[in-house]
């Protein structure tokens, strides 16, 4: 079976769950080389994952044998890392956010376009069995035409826990830039393109005091909005919101509803790639429990690389976590603190293709 060579840049923690997947689960890809500015770190994953290359980014790009990038350094540098891959000739693969700003990530769409190579972005999640599931159900009627849905993803930050916490009250940071394109990217993948949106943010503590190892008692600035509210006009007449949030202590709210004609659905968090998918028809006197009907139910982070992989090879361009898809979702999250500065709804000027469903292992590796 053919493959496709992938170099990763950036092994941090997320790099374990890619690197198993890729290396023990997914058959099309192989990763050729590793990458990361600190050498323990990559020293340790090609040691443990039996990757036989550890190359310098400079290294990867100039390398002919490498078809694909797999970019999941942090945010801060998705854009420039992702353009030089891009402009040497390379597909591109990364970790969400697809760039800080709206601008960069339209740029590296463009360039992609023009260097006749895919570009693709994290999240996955919306590609495994829980959301799938709910995709399934809407497609097939069992709640009618869709006039709304809610998402919500509230907690009291990550000073508590995370041993760099930093990043996450600086640009580029913040609920919705951090959590935001998990849910996002479940509504339009369920829902459909959204037209315009409003929003109101806040930052609710200027400061905020580490509590975690090795950096206790240090205080950030936090430099972007902390609780952030938004409603999403969807391009087919639904109306949704969605609250992200680093104030809240404590909530019971569902992760997301999406409510149509005919009935109402609770869905998964679209964090995971499994959960429990929960249905009310109208005929119904309370939720029951549907069955998850796709095997992508494990912790599958990566198929969305393997897909277009798969594209990759066939000649296509169709895959599901494609670059159009993260840059509608960046733009809405733009657009939603651009609403709150300016008081105005946003009219987005980004549209996708809806991704097609992936209901069996054969959608992914051929």
């Amino acid at each position: 079976m053919k493959k496709i060579n992938v170099a990763i840049v950036g092994c941090g923690n997320i790099s374990d769950i890619y690197l198993h997947n890729l290396t023990k689960i997914f058959k099309n890809v192989n990763v050729y080389a590793v990458s990361d500015l600190i050498e323990e770190n990559r020293k340790e994953k090609a040691e443990k994952y039996s990757v036989e290359r550890i190359m310098t980014f400079e290294q990867i790009i100039a390398d002919e044998q490498i078809d694909m990038v797999l970019n999941i350094t942090t945010p801060p540098v998705h854009f420039d890392i992702c353009r030089e891959a891009l402009l040497a000739g390379k597909h591109v693969y990364v970790e969400k956010p697809l760039s800080l700003t709206f601008e960069q990530g339209e740029e590296l769409v463009k360039i992609a376009k023009e260097q006749d190579v895919l570009l693709g972005c994290a999240p996955d999640t919306f590609m495994g069995a829980g959301i799938q599931t709910c995709r399934k159900i809407i497609d097939d009627g069992l709640i009618g035409d869709v006039i709304g849905a809610t998402a919500f993803m509230v907690c009291h930050g990550h000073e508590s826990w995370h041993p760099n916490p930093e990043f996450y009250y600086k640009k580029g940071g913040g609920p919705m830039f951090d959590m935001g394109p998990y849910y996002l990217t479940a509504l339009v993948n369920l829902v459909g393109n959204v037209k315009s949106v409003s929003g109101m943010t806040a930052i609710s503590q200027p400061t905020r005091t580490i509590t975690s190892q090795p950096k206790y008692g240090q205080i950030i600035d936090v430099e972007v909005p902390t609780h952030v509210n938004g409603l999403l006009r969807f391009e087919n007449g639904a109306i949704g919101n969605i609250i992200t949030s680093f104030d809240v202590w404590g909530s019971v709210l569902p992760r997301i509803e999406v409510y149509g004609t005919h009935g109402a659905l609770m869905v998964p968090d679209p964090n995971t790639f499994d959960g429990e998918v929960l249905l009310k028809q109208s005929f119904d006197g309370e939720f029951r429990k549907y069955p998850l009907i796709t095997p992508y139910s494990n912790n599958c982070r990566g198929i969305g690389l393997a897909d277009m992989a798969n594209c990759v090879l066939e000649g296509r361009t169709d895959h599901r976590a494609s670059g159009d898809l993260a840059l509608h979702v960046l733009e809405i999250m733009q657009a939603i603190h651009t609403s709150s500065d300016t008081h105005c709804e946003v009219e987005l000027t980004t549209k996708c293709a809806k991704p097609a469903p992936c209901l069996k292992t054969a959608d992914i590796e051929r």
